[in-house]
């Protein structure tokens, strides 16, 4: 059988304790390091009119951390760690300057900071993969214990830890809820039997979340939708809560866990209805969207359907079960183009059926794009993992 390298990251939960607020002060920190960097970015390129390369920023941010008094404290994160923010500022801007993000980045607030990154030292995996396999193929829950600096922290181990370590990552989400993300490079065995002898296009949808062209539908339950009157209640009592208050608090953490549970619902679904169209297809075909036009009309609709991360999660879930993803050109013409015959019309949105003038094919709308997407990408079929159309940018 044969077997791959994969990048993938195990994230266990870390039990409350009051060493947390020693793992909180130092995510500070490096919100500290992240906003006095990229000050350091927007007064240079004002008064020079250039950008300060990232291995320069590291050297000076290396030198304020050790022989200065008043950036003493940045001590409380290793050296490595601090170049790490500075490398994480370098990416952004590099993303702003290719395109692929609108805006340069910005300042954030120290408390709303996610995370920090360990690489080589910093840390140490005392205890881990104690799990047991239970008879329904799922694992026992343990405890592991990780050494971070001088202090020790358990986290919940709900499935077993494999491959190389490269970096932990401590993330705290909304909830103030602490994370402990393991990246590794792992070897994924291929499964069996894996060609590319059964091939399915797919059309994303408003009404309908995915059809492909067997005309076979998926519906998107809309989870933000269905919690939005909750969201409202929680917001609208956010905002009666007297400032710096514990109620205030309160408040906010119950409006963090109601977006919290609408995320991981999202998520559940789009990895359970990942690995359905994997137990059915070899190649996948996608079109290349323009989320970021789609948001821009469509707003609250298209984020709740979460197009780019269902893509995101597809092209993971894949590449570890041996199958390939591939994309049809962004500007190619799929919903008003006839599957049998190729006439061209045009259809509105309103239109949920495809009514050809010139063959009198009957269709309903996504069916034939699907129809259409998969000849498109199917010409396009390389035999690779994931292939994306050279003329467009990235779908997730």
């Amino acid at each position: 059988m044969d077997s791959i390298p994969i990048r993938r990251t195990y994230k266990y939960r870390l039990y409350s304790s009051k060493r947390d607020k020693h793992l909180h002060d130092q995510i500070n920190i490096a919100g500290l390091i992240w906003n006095h960097a990229l000050a350091l970015q927007k007064r240079y390129y004002r008064l020079t009119g250039k950008y300060i390369f990232v291995e320069r920023m590291r050297a000076h941010t290396g030198k304020l951390r050790m022989k200065t008094q008043r950036f003493a404290h940045w001590k409380l994160l290793g050296s490595q760690t601090v170049q790490d923010v500075c490398n994480r500022l370098d990416k952004a801007y590099q993303r702003f300057f290719t395109r692929l993000a609108s805006s340069p980045p910005h300042f954030k607030k120290v408390k709303s900071y996610r995370s920090f990154t360990l690489t080589q030292y910093g840390w140490k995996l005392i205890t881990s993969n104690q799990n047991q396999v239970k008879p329904n193929g799922k694992y026992t829950r343990e405890r592991g214990v990780i050494k971070i600096g001088d202090r020790t922290y358990k986290f919940v181990q709900h499935r077993p830890l494999g491959g190389e370590i490269k970096t932990v990552t401590v993330k705290r989400d909304a909830m103030n809820r602490l994370w402990l993300c393991f990246s590794v490079i792992e070897r994924i065995v291929l499964p069996d039997g894996v060609g590319s002898s059964r091939i399915g296009g797919f059309d994303f949808g408003l009404r309908t979340f995915l059809t492909d062209e067997q005309g076979r539908a998926w519906m998107h339950p809309e989870f933000f939708r269905q919690a939005l009157g909750r969201v409202r209640r929680l917001n609208r009592s956010l905002e009666r809560k007297q400032a710096d208050s514990q109620n205030r608090k309160v408040a906010k953490w119950l409006l963090a866990r109601a977006h919290e549970r609408v995320a991981d619902k999202r998520q559940d679904f789009h990895f359970k209805l990942a690995h359905a169209l994997c137990d059915d297809y070899d190649v996948l075909v996608f079109e290349d969207l323009n989320l970021r036009g789609m948001t821009a009309q469509w707003g609250r609709k298209v984020n709740d359907l979460a197009f780019g991360k269902f893509l995101y999660i597809m092209e993971h879930v894949a590449r570890k079960r041996g199958k390939q993803v591939i994309y049809s050109a962004r500007y190619e013409r799929t919903t008003g183009k006839c599957s049998q015959c190729g006439h061209v019309q045009t259809l509105t949105l309103d239109d949920r059926t495809f009514h050809c003038g010139a063959c009198d094919l009957v269709i309903d709308r996504d069916h034939n794009a699907a129809r259409n997407i998969l000849r498109a990408g199917a010409s396009a079929h390389t035999g690779l993992g994931v292939v994306r159309p050279a003329s467009a940018g990235g779908a997730a």
